[in-house]
């Protein structure tokens, strides 16, 4: 009976905090292996396409993370998404089309399908409605924008730590407030 019961637990669709948990893990896992950022535009193979790990963009630690953490692959949901909808999408990059090598390592299109998949959480500078491995997009001065994911660890005064690549590789650090937020995001 217990075996079986078990066995059941286990089919039932994974809680927040679970896939939250994994979220991070992957994300953590990224930490001293990416040490570089790097934005230049690379041919990918598609589906499951990556840049070398040592380098990428803050969009890689959640395309990683995603990919490591819950097998979800954002560059064949995002460019299949545009397929389907592409007006509803930014066009801040003046493209008519598709393209499956960065269309899921551009902030603004990660907004985008976020929310169109009911991703989108309340905005708030309320520390305690952040879950590990909430996506938290904002922008760095003067217009750049980022993408975080917010950690499982906090500071002293409960603000928690989130991993991401500014500049210098993946890291955890504190700075989920240091730049104005412009979404808050979590995967279901």
């Amino acid at each position: 009976m217990r075996a079986l019961l078990c066995f059941l637990l286990m089919l039932l669709p994974l809680s927040a905090q679970d896939t939250g948990a994994k979220i991070v893990t992957a994300a953590r896992k990224q930490v001293g292996v990416t040490l570089s950022y790097d934005p230049a535009y690379v041919s990918l193979a598609y589906p499951g396409g990556d840049v070398p790990r040592e380098k990428g963009v803050c969009t890689d630690v959640v395309i990683r993370a995603l990919r490591d953490g819950l097998s979800q692959d954002l560059q064949k949901l995002v460019h299949e998404d545009m397929k389907a909808n592409f007006s509803a999408y930014p066009k801040n990059w003046g493209l008519s089309r598709t393209d499956k090598n960065i269309d899921h390592r551009r902030v603004p299109n990660l907004q985008a399908y976020f929310k169109r998949c009911g991703y989108k959480v309340a905005d708030t500078k309320d520390a305690t409605k952040f879950l590990p491995g909430d996506l938290v997009t904002c922008t760095v001065p003067p217009n750049l924008p980022h993408v975080m994911i917010v950690s499982d660890k906090k500071t002293t005064e409960g603000v928690p730590l989130v991993i991401h690549n500014i500049g210098g590789g993946a890291r955890e650090e504190d700075v989920l407030f240091t730049y104005p937020l412009t979404g808050h995001y979590r995967w279901k």
